[in-house]
């Protein structure tokens, strides 16, 4: 263990949550907002406008989705890549240097592809350029979302750190909200054809151009208090700060990677995937019934972090975990069991909204990720294992989810459960995580505790 890491604390001492604190909540979380927005525009807008504008009209429909979804998962492969540049200069130079940098480069490529030629007019280019862009975003993202939850755990004071950084994570995810509500008013606003002619652009536009009013913002954020301390003792990782993490700190890594598979499974497969390709889908129900559901399970699920964030201060970890991680585990079983194509939207929309509720149970990812690691490496060590888990379980998830939903596969006559038994099986890994002495009281500077 190096000196650095002795000479500091986890987060800050406890006091009473105050006016700054308030307005670095609010400008972090409003910055996550729109980045988040930016980067799952695209997942939105994937069998309206990706397939019929930037793919071939000759591939097979099973083609279309893989080259789609594969563009779509290409974003978070480079995660890792971006994460881990961005947290080294994170722990060397400053946490909000990083933070300006990571929703600056989202700003860019969402603005271009609300400008790029289609198909029809470029070619082979268009799903190129379009994949480029996806690229550049996951890298940016990679570095947001990790350094977002260092920035705001190390601001808050210690008995508000689960409020601080669910309140953050409920942020980032009202990203996904925007986007539903976005797409929302697109389609009551502009015909069909309408769209597919030129209004699909405006989400990535305003997107870009908000992005970059989001870079304006966090200027008036200031250093984390713990990374002044680093600086002023000069205790700065001398070393490449992943070096480290990867050296002395692979339980934490794993904590951190299982944690996220269960995050990425419950966000992609119950937010993202479920509305368009199972509710609209395989149930048929029209695109404004499924949309208007995904956005009250993106609301619900934003409202479901802060309360994750509360209950972290007042019960601790295990009992949390058992609460939200548990439960989702229990929801979603319930939820996919009833999908029909007869359901009443009434029904629909209440469970849905309850299953998303539950789903902010992500928010103990970054509860229990950040405080596994100290602070010399933090941003490295919550970056790499955050980042290359989330990279590896994405690339998998949305071929895994549409094999599991197959009547021909695995669960044969229960394939219609295929989403739901997924994600209540990482569900119970969560909660399995949220035993482990280091997921429930963060790391210290005892040298055994590694």
């Amino acid at each position: 263990m190096s000196q650095s890491e002795i000479n500091a604390e986890w987060q800050p001492a406890a006091r009473p949550l105050n006016s700054k604190d308030l307005k670095t909540l609010v400008l972090s979380s409003l910055g996550g907002t729109l980045e988040f927005y930016d980067f799952v525009i695209y997942a939105l807008y994937i069998d309206t406008i990706v397939k019929p504008l930037f793919l071939p009209h000759t591939l097979s429909p099973l083609t279309l989705d893989l080259f789609a979804w594969g563009i779509f998962a290409a974003g978070y492969l480079v995660r890792p890549v971006g994460g881990i540049i961005m947290a080294h200069f994170g722990d060397k130079v400053g946490r909000k240097k990083m933070f300006t940098l990571s929703v600056s480069m989202m700003a860019l490529p969402t603005f271009i592809i609300g400008i790029l030629p289609t198909y029809e007019t470029i070619g082979i280019f268009a799903p190129l350029l379009l994949l480029v862009m996806r690229m550049l975003q996951g890298a940016a993202i990679g570095g947001e979302m990790p350094g977002a939850w260092v920035f705001i755990a190390e601001h808050v004071p210690k008995q508000r750190y689960g409020f601080g950084v669910g309140t953050l994570t409920s942020g980032i995810t009202g990203g996904i909200l925007l986007g539903f509500i976005v797409t929302i008013i697109i389609d009551l606003c502009f015909s069909h054809q309408n769209i597919l002619d030129y209004a699909w652009r405006i989400p990535f536009i305003v997107g870009g151009i908000f992005g970059i009013i989001s870079v304006y913002l966090r200027r008036f954020l200031s250093e984390t208090p713990i990374f002044k301390e680093l600086a002023a003792r000069k205790a700065i990782e001398k070393n490449i700060p992943v070096i480290s993490v990867l050296k002395n700190h692979k339980t934490a890594c794993l904590i951190v990677a299982l944690l996220t598979w269960s995050l990425s499974t419950a966000i992609m497969v119950g937010i993202l995937i479920t509305p368009g390709r199972i509710v609209g889908g395989m149930y048929h129900f029209a695109n404004l019934d499924w949309r208007i559901g995904g956005c009250i399970a993106a609301l619900t699920l934003t409202i479901g972090c802060v309360i994750s964030g509360w209950l972290e201060d007042k019960l601790g970890t295990t009992k949390t975990v058992i609460i939200t991680w548990g439960g989702l585990a229990v929801m979603s079983i319930y939820f996919y069991s009833i999908l029909s194509p007869t359901i009443s939207l009434t029904k629909l929309y209440l469970t849905w909204a309850i299953f998303g509720l539950f789903i902010g149970a992500i928010a103990m990812t970054p509860i229990i990720g950040t405080r596994t690691f100290p602070p010399a490496i933090r941003y490295s060590g919550l970056s790499f294992s955050y980042n290359l888990a989330y990279a590896l379980f994405s690339a998998i998830t949305p071929t895994l989810t549409i094999y599991l939903l197959s009547p021909e596969h695995l669960l044969g006559q229960y394939s219609y459960l295929g989403a739901g038994i997924y994600i209540s099986f990482v569900a119970l890994i969560a909660v399995a995580v949220g035993f482990y002495p280091l997921a429930k009281k963060g790391w210290s500077n005892k040298p055994n505790n590694k």
